[in-house]
């Protein structure tokens, strides 16, 4: 399956967006991966180029945290988390603006359905934005993601997302219960949850991949 890959550039920061063969006939997916922290979209976009996937638009976006060296973070850790996790929802929620209004002029034609997915503090911001966001989910994804500190101001009411959450036994990095309450929070909230845990250490394994691309194509 070829995907049409273009570099560009929102709100300063680098973009990689990619391209299925489109059927406008049928809605489309356009699906934000988010990368892990201290990290790049390059580094995403490794594995979502070996996702199969259907009639979608894929955005690779760079965090706004300098983790210095050419990496990026999607907020910082430490005393400043919660203000920072709040500042990454209003970031996100231009770049989903963005991304709307450039693949909107483009394709005027296209049915958009947004979707997140994301790997470790990227699976984190998915989940962080389905809780906190401003813009309408179709799918949500998480790999070895887990919530930070957010804000108390959590809406009570959303509309419900579906979500795949996946995470490992043998993560020496988010262990398994934290990935698990965050699932837990998701599934309070009324989102619609499918939670698999998985003997994996903290990666994005060839089972995962597989896993996903079943899920954004249903």
């Amino acid at each position: 399956m070829t995907v049409h890959y273009t570099n560009t550039e929102w709100l300063g920061k680098k973009v990689i967006l990619g391209e299925t063969e489109l059927d406008m006939a049928k809605p489309v997916n356009l699906i934000i991966g988010f990368h892990g922290a201290d990290s790049t979209p390059e580094n995403m976009l490794v594995h979502g180029n070996r996702l199969k996937l259907k009639n979608a638009l894929m955005v690779y976006p760079e965090g706004p945290v300098d983790a210095s060296e050419g990496l990026w973070s999607w907020w910082q850790d430490g005393p400043r988390q919660r203000q920072s996790v709040t500042e990454f929802v209003k970031y996100t929620a231009q770049m989903v603006d963005e991304a709307h209004r450039h693949f909107s002029e483009k394709i005027p034609s296209a049915s958009l359905r947004t979707c997140l997915w994301g790997f470790s503090q990227g699976g984190a911001a998915s989940l962080v934005y389905t809780l906190l966001g401003s813009h309408p989910l179709h799918r949500v994804a998480s790999i070895c993601g887990f919530l930070p500190e957010i804000p108390d101001n959590v809406p009570s009411q959303r509309p419900v997302v579906n979500i795949l959450g996946i995470f490992g036994t043998n993560d020496e990095i988010v262990p398994s219960f934290l990935a698990d309450y965050a699932l837990d929070e998701m599934k309070t909230k009324g989102h619609q949850l499918t939670a698999r845990e998985t003997r994996q250490g903290h990666e994005i394994s060839r089972d995962n991949l597989q896993q996903l691309t079943e899920f954004f194509n249903a």
